[in-house]
């Protein structure tokens, strides 16, 4: 598995909204800025968390971007599904149940189910607050 720039990116615009958060509208500009990230390329970014109820936008004169929620209630498991789909170590888990011709004589697939479950629950106990803190303060993760 290997995650995408969009996925670690959308990472970086929920942190940056939830550092900044002061109850305005932050910007895109200034998030581009901060995260050296191409301001063209975070509009299709939040354009998709938008549009999916993760942050509040508003156009115009004092517009940007928002969370739409506190930050613990963002995991990183969220936003990368939301980003990158499944996060599945092998194509075959991607559905549910398992299409796979093999999946009843593969000696395999129990371990890469293993996988994808440490993979969700690593990700599901990471939330956007836990990374706002400092970052020699690990929480229940490893980094």
């Amino acid at each position: 598995m290997k995650i995408s720039t969009r996925g670690r990116y959308a990472i970086r615009v929920m942190l940056d909204l939830a550092e900044h958060n002061t109850g305005e509208y932050i910007p895109l500009m200034d998030i581009a800025k901060r995260q050296e990230i191409s301001e063209k390329y975070l509009e299709s970014i939040v354009a998709s968390l938008s549009k999916n109820g993760f942050v509040r936008s508003l156009r115009g004169k004092g517009g940007g971007y928002q969370l739409a929620k506190a930050p613990e209630e963002y995991t990183i498991r969220s936003i990368l599904q939301l980003t990158e789909g499944s996060l599945a170590p092998i194509s075959c888990l991607e559905d549910n149940p398992n299409l796979c011709e093999r999946v009843t004589v593969c000696k395999t697939i129990k371990m890469w189910e293993g996988l994808y479950k440490l993979i969700l629950d690593y990700f599901d106990g990471i939330t956007l607050a836990d990374l706002l803190v400092d970052s020699t303060d690990v929480g229940n993760y490893i980094i």
